[in-house]
């Protein structure tokens, strides 16, 4: 009897002992079990990455546009004179097809590309818009109708980058005021003239782009005697009308050419030139033909940044 009782107890024992062990384990396996749920799934805020268009450019001037809006040219057209890309961009286009000249395309180079959409100058090659179509979707611009804001704005709104082009503009204009500033502490309300020295000619430059917009619509500086009149890019003259103009201060530019500046050489120690109202008062101011005869979004842009440090001297 006594060793039933023994056996007994050490059943209801055992039974105990593993009832106790099974509300133990209970919490852990409910654990293992609530780690192995699958998270909630996260959801991304951020955008996607803007693909940009490949674009060809058939204008220096539509180029630099586009670069002002953060987009390079898959290919584009090299500045005429100097069959390469304008030296002020030039680091921005390591990357892009050089396409030949404005007014002689390499086509086959085109068609390689295979570019999603053309750009084009109307003045340069609107005659042939049709080949270019064969090519791509095709873009036609008029330079001559409206301002490089216009042009801007034009291009923001194809690639979707209007607020880009407004910005642009708007510090544009804020650094136009203060570069109006310097210059007015340096000639005063003095009539304007700009001249171009090239190899074979004296230009006395116009109120037509490039250069007469932002000399004399952005910058407001009054254009020398007889200088309004000039409603084209430039006009060619001699060295014995520049008295007439009766410029206060004049903006030079010589062409990066031996014969150009053997030419101004020869200008400048000839007493017409010595005579001049502002050769005596010092008011000449040497500017470089690239940025200030590109006339883009950049190229206007870069020639605020060096009229500020030639006038802040």
């Amino acid at each position: 009897m006594k060793k039933k009782k023994i056996a007994l107890f050490s059943v209801i024992s055992s039974l105990f002992v593993l009832t106790a062990c099974g509300q133990t384990a209970a919490p852990k396996e409910a654990a293992s079990t609530a780690s192995a749920a699958p998270s909630p799934a996260v959801t991304s805020s951020a955008k996607p990455v803007e693909k940009e268009p490949r674009i060809a450019s058939i204008s220096i001037h539509l180029t630099n546009d586009l670069l002002a809006l953060g987009i390079t040219p898959v290919g584009s057209v090299m500045g005429g004179d100097l069959k390469a890309f304008l030296p002020h961009v030039a680091d921005r286009l390591q990357n892009t097809k050089k396409l030949g000249v404005a007014n002689e395309p390499d086509m086959e180079a085109l068609l390689a590309l295979k570019p999603e959409v053309i750009y084009l100058d109307k003045s340069l090659s609107g005659k042939d818009v049709a080949k270019f179509e064969k090519i791509a979707k095709t873009e036609v611009f008029d330079l001559d109708e409206g301002t490089w804001r216009d042009h801007l704005k034009k291009i923001g709104k194809l690639v979707n980058r209007e607020q880009q082009a407004e910005t642009y503009i708007k510090d544009y204009e804020k650094q136009v005021t203060n570069v109006k500033g310097l210059i007015n502490a340096k000639i005063g309300d003095g009539k304007v003239m700009a001249i171009r020295v090239t190899a074979k000619e004296l230009r006395v430059m116009g109120m037509k782009r490039p250069l007469g917009p932002i000399l004399f619509t952005d910058l407001g500086l009054k254009p020398a005697n007889g200088v309004e009149k000039i409603d084209k890019a430039y006009e060619a003259i001699s060295q014995e009308v520049l008295p007439d103009y009766d410029a206060d201060a004049i903006f030079v530019i010589v062409n990066n050419e031996d014969s150009a500046k053997k030419l101004f050489e020869q200008l400048s120690s000839n007493p017409i030139w010595k005579g001049l109202k502002a050769v005596k008062a010092g008011h000449v101011y040497p500017i470089a033909d690239q940025p200030w005869l590109d006339y883009s979004a950049i190229g206007n842009k870069m020639a605020l940044d060096a009229a500020e440090k030639l006038f802040a001297k």
